[in-house]
C-alpha cells in the first residue's frame, strides 16, 4: 500500500508538472516586442489545457494539442510601454515590464559576438549607455542535431552601464543610433558564435533545395551528437595520452614557481593558438611558462610585461607572484611588474590561460610579446614556451558548431522562429574565405532561407562587408580570399530588401576583430534609416556601376556618390585602383577624378581592359569617400579565375 501511495503521488507530481504552462525563454519579462506586427505567444502545457492570455486590453484563449504545444497570435501593437502580460492555464505567468518597439535579430560570427567591453572607448561608453528602452537577449551558444523547440538559455538585459558591457557592441551603436533618431524601443536577439561559417547558420531544408549542395546534405549522417562526442572525446584522450598529457593533472598549485620543473613538458611557438599547433579541439586550461635572464641594473625595478592578446581569459605570475589577469579574448595583455619581483638572472614567466571554444592560447604580433625593462631594454617573447594541460573543459564536447552543417540553426535560430522581427543584422565571412566563391550561393541561400522560416516575407537583412585584415597578405598578384569574399558579399546585394555596410577604412592589419565597432554599428543604422524608417538619408558610399576604355584610360562610374566624392589624400589623389590589360597583370595606376566618374590608367598598359579597387586582404590605401563619409566599396571589372573558384563545403 505505501508502495502503491509513493508511485501515485510521483505520478500526480510529474503531472502537476508537465501541466503547468511554460514558457520559452524568450517570452520572458523585460522582452521588446514587435510593433506594427501580429504578436505569437507560444509555449506548452497539458495536452488540451485551455490558454487565455491578456496584453494590453486583449483577450484571447486557445487549447493545447495532443503534445502540449500551444500558439496564440495577438493583434499589432504600436510602440510603447512598459505593459504587463498575463497567461492563465492551470497555473498563471504574469510577465512585466514589457515594451513595444523595434526588434532586430544580431547574428553572426565574433565580430557581431564581440561585446561593447571590447570596443575604442570602452569604459566611456559603459558609463554613458543609460537607456532603458534598449535591450539585449543574449542567446546561449549551444548546437542542435535536429530543429529545437527553445534556446538552451538567454534572458532580457536592460541597457544599463552594468549590462551593456555584454551587449553585441555592433549591435548596441546600432540600436543606440535608431533609439536617438526615432525614439522607440529597441530589442536585440543577439545569437553569435565566433569562428562559425555560414552552413552551420542554414537549415537542411535549404541544402537539400539547392543545387550546389544537395548532394553535400544527402552525405549528412543521421547525427547522435551525444554518441559522436563521447568517440571523439575518447580519441582526442588517446592523442593526448600520446603526447604525454594527463588529464586533470596533479601539482598545478606548483606549476606557477621558479623552483617547479618543466623539463618533461611540451614546447609551443607563441603566439599562436594551440589549436593550430596540434591541439585541435583541445579547450580547457593551459599552462605557459618561459624562463627569461634580467640584468643586474634592472633587478628590484619595475617592469612591464606584455603579452599580446590570449583567448578567452588568463592569470599571469611573474616568480611566482600574480601580476595581473583579464577575462577578455581581444584585448592586448599589459601587466605592470611591481619593483621588487624581478631579480638578476633567470625569471620565470607562467600564464594560466583557460579556453572555452575556438582557437585558444596567446595570438596576434609578435611585437606586442615582449618585457620591457625599468632602463628600457626590450626582451622579446616570442618563440617556444613549455607548455602542459591542467584540465579539459568539463562536459565540453569535441563536437563544435563548425563539425556539420545546420547546427547552429537548429539550435539557434529554429527555436526564435514564432518571434515577430523588424529585420537582422549580419557579421559573418572570415570563417568562409577559403570558399568565398561558393559563399556567392552559400550566404544569399542562408538569408532565403531564414526568411522561408520566419514567414515574415523579406525582412529587412543587412550585413557588414569584411573589415581590411592582412590575413594572409592577399593582393591582386598572389590573390586574395578575403576580396573574393567580399565581392560575394555584394553579389549578395541583388536580394531584394539587403544592405550592406562597407567597413574597409576601419579594420586592422593584424587584428582580426577591429575595436572600432561604432562606424559599423553607424553604417548599419544609416541603411535601416534610410530604407526603413523614411529619412531619405545618404546611407552608402560610391558604388561601382560601369566602365568605359577611353584610349589608353579606363573611366570608372560610379553609384551613391552622395554630393560627391571625397578623397581622403592631402594632394586629392585616389588610391587603391589597379589597372590590366588583356596579360591579367595589375599595375599600381593614377587615377584622378573628373566630375562623377574615376579616371585611371598606368604606363605599364596601354591597352586597358580591367581595373580593381581595393583588392586586397588589407587596402590600407584606398581613400576614396563621398562626402557623407562612407568609403567606396571594392569591386573589379573582370571576372577572372580567383584562388577560390574551386572550393567546396564538404563534411569532413
Amino acid at each position: 500500500m505505501e508502495r502503491f501511495i509513493i508511485v501515485l503521488l510521483t505520478l500526480i507530481i510529474s503531472y502537476s508538472s508537465y501541466a503547468a504552462v511554460r514558457l520559452p525563454k524568450i517570452i520572458s519579462d523585460n522582452m521588446v516586442l514587435q510593433r506594427d506586427k501580429p504578436i505569437k505567444i507560444w509555449g506548452w502545457a497539458g495536452a488540451s489545457e485551455n490558454i487565455t492570455i491578456y496584453f494590453k486590453g486583449q483577450t484571447k484563449t486557445v487549447k493545447a494539442d495532443k503534445s502540449g504545444k500551444w500558439m496564440i497570435t495577438l493583434n499589432a501593437e504600436p510602440a510603447g510601454g512598459p505593459h504587463q502580460l498575463t497567461i492563465k492555464g492551470k497555473n498563471t505567468i504574469i510577465l512585466n515590464d514589457i515594451l513595444i518597439g523595434e526588434v532586430w535579430v544580431c547574428s553572426g560570427q565574433s565580430n557581431m559576438e564581440m561585446s561593447v567591453r571590447s570596443t575604442n572607448n570602452a569604459e566611456l561608453e559603459i558609463q554613458k549607455a543609460r537607456y532603458p528602452e534598449i535591450r539585449q537577449f543574449m542567446v546561449q551558444r549551444t548546437i542542435a542535431s535536429s530543429p529545437a523547440d527553445d534556446v538552451k538559455g538567454g534572458d532580457w538585459k536592460i541597457c544599463s552601464p552594468e549590462n551593456v558591457p555584454d551587449f553585441t557592441a555592433v549591435g548596441y551603436f546600432f540600436a543606440r543610433e535608431i533609439y536617438l533618431s526615432q525614439r522607440i524601443p529597441i530589442g536585440l536577439i543577439n545569437t553569435s558564435w565566433g569562428g562559425t561559417h555560414s552552413e552551420t547558420w542554414t537549415s537542411r531544408e535549404a541544402f537539400e533545395q539547392s543545387d550546389e549542395f544537395k548532394d553535400m546534405i544527402a552525405s549528412l549522417p543521421e547525427l547522435d551528437l551525444e554518441a559522436l562526442s563521447t568517440e571523439r572525446n575518447e580519441e582526442q584522450q588517446k592523442k593526448l595520452k600520446g603526447l604525454n598529457f594527463n588529464t586533470p593533472a596533479t601539482g598545478v598549485e606548483t606549476w606557477k614557481n621558479p623552483d617547479y620543473r618543466d623539463n618533461q613538458w611540451n614546447t609551443m611557438k607563441l603566439p599562436g593558438h594551440w589549436e593550430e599547433q596540434g591541439l585541435a579541439d583541445v579547450d580547457g586550461t593551459l599552462w605557459f611558462r618561459k624562463q627569461i635572464t634580467i640584468g643586474p641594473a634592472d633587478a628590484g625595478k619595475e617592469g612591464q610585461l606584455e603579452l599580446g592578446m590570449i583567448d578567452d581569459s588568463d592569470e599571469t605570475f611573474v616568480n611566482g607572484i600574480a601580476i595581473g589577469s583579464t577575462a577578455t579574448y581581444n584585448e592586448k595583455r599589459k601587466y605592470k611588474i611591481p619593483a621588487g619581483l624581478l631579480k638578476g638572472g633567470n625569471n620565470l614567466i607562467a600564464i594560466r590561460v583557460f579556453d572555452s571554444g575556438g582557437g585558444g592560447g596567446i595570438y596576434g604580433d609578435p611585437v606586442d610579446m615582449k618585457l620591457t625593462t625599468s632602463h628600457n631594454i626590450v626582451i622579446p617573447l616570442t618563440g617556444n614556451w613549455s607548455y602542459n594541460i591542467e584540465a579539459l573543459l568539463p562536459g565540453k564536447t569535441a563536437i563544435g558548431p563548425n563539425s556539420y552543417p545546420t547546427l547552429l540553426f537548429n539550435a539557434m535560430i529554429n527555436p526564435l522562429l514564432n518571434y515577430s522581427i523588424r529585420g537582422a543584422l549580419w557579421y559573418q565571412g572570415e570563417a568562409n574565405d577559403s570558399r568565398a566563391f561558393q559563399y556567392r550561393t552559400a550566404f544569399p541561400l542562408m538569408i532565403r532561407d531564414w526568411r522561408s522560416h520566419w514567414k515574415q516575407g523579406d525582412f529587412p537583412f543587412y550585413f557588414v562587408q569584411l573589415a581590411s585584415f592582412n590575413a594572409a597578405n592577399g593582393n591582386s598578384e598572389n590573390g586574395s580570399t578575403w576580396a573574393e569574399l567580399r565581392e560575394a558579399q555584394s553579389l549578395t546585394l541583388s536580394l531584394p530588401n539587403t544592405g550592406m555596410a562597407v567597413t574597409t577604412d576601419i579594420g586592422e592589419a593584424k587584428d582580426i576583430h577591429p575595436r572600432n565597432k561604432q562606424d559599423v554599428g553607424k553604417r548599419l543604422a544609416a541603411i535601416a534609416l534610410n530604407k526603413v524608417y523614411n529619412q531619405h538619408n545618404v546611407f552608402s558610399g560610391p558604388t561601382y556601376e560601369k566602365m568605359r576604355v577611353d584610349g589608353n584610360r579606363i573611366r570608372i562610374s560610379f553609384t551613391n556618390v552622395g554630393t560627391g566624392f571625397l578623397v581622403k589624400d592631402k594632394y586629392g589623389y585616389p588610391k587603391g585602383f589597379e589597372i590590366a590589360g588583356a596579360d591579367q597583370k595589375f599595375h599600381y595606376a593614377k587615377a584622378w577624378i573628373e566630375g562623377n566618374e574615376v579616371i585611371v590608367s598606368a604606363d605599364q598598359v596601354f591597352n586597358p581592359v580591367a581595373v580593381r579597387f581595393a583588392w586586397a586582404d588589407y587596402p590600407e590605401d584606398a581613400n576614396l569617400f563621398n562626402k557623407e563619409g562612407f568609403p567606396a566599396s571594392p569591386f573589379r571589372t573582370d571576372n577572372w579565375k580567383g584562388i577560390t573558384d574551386a572550393a567546396k563545403f564538404r563534411i569532413e
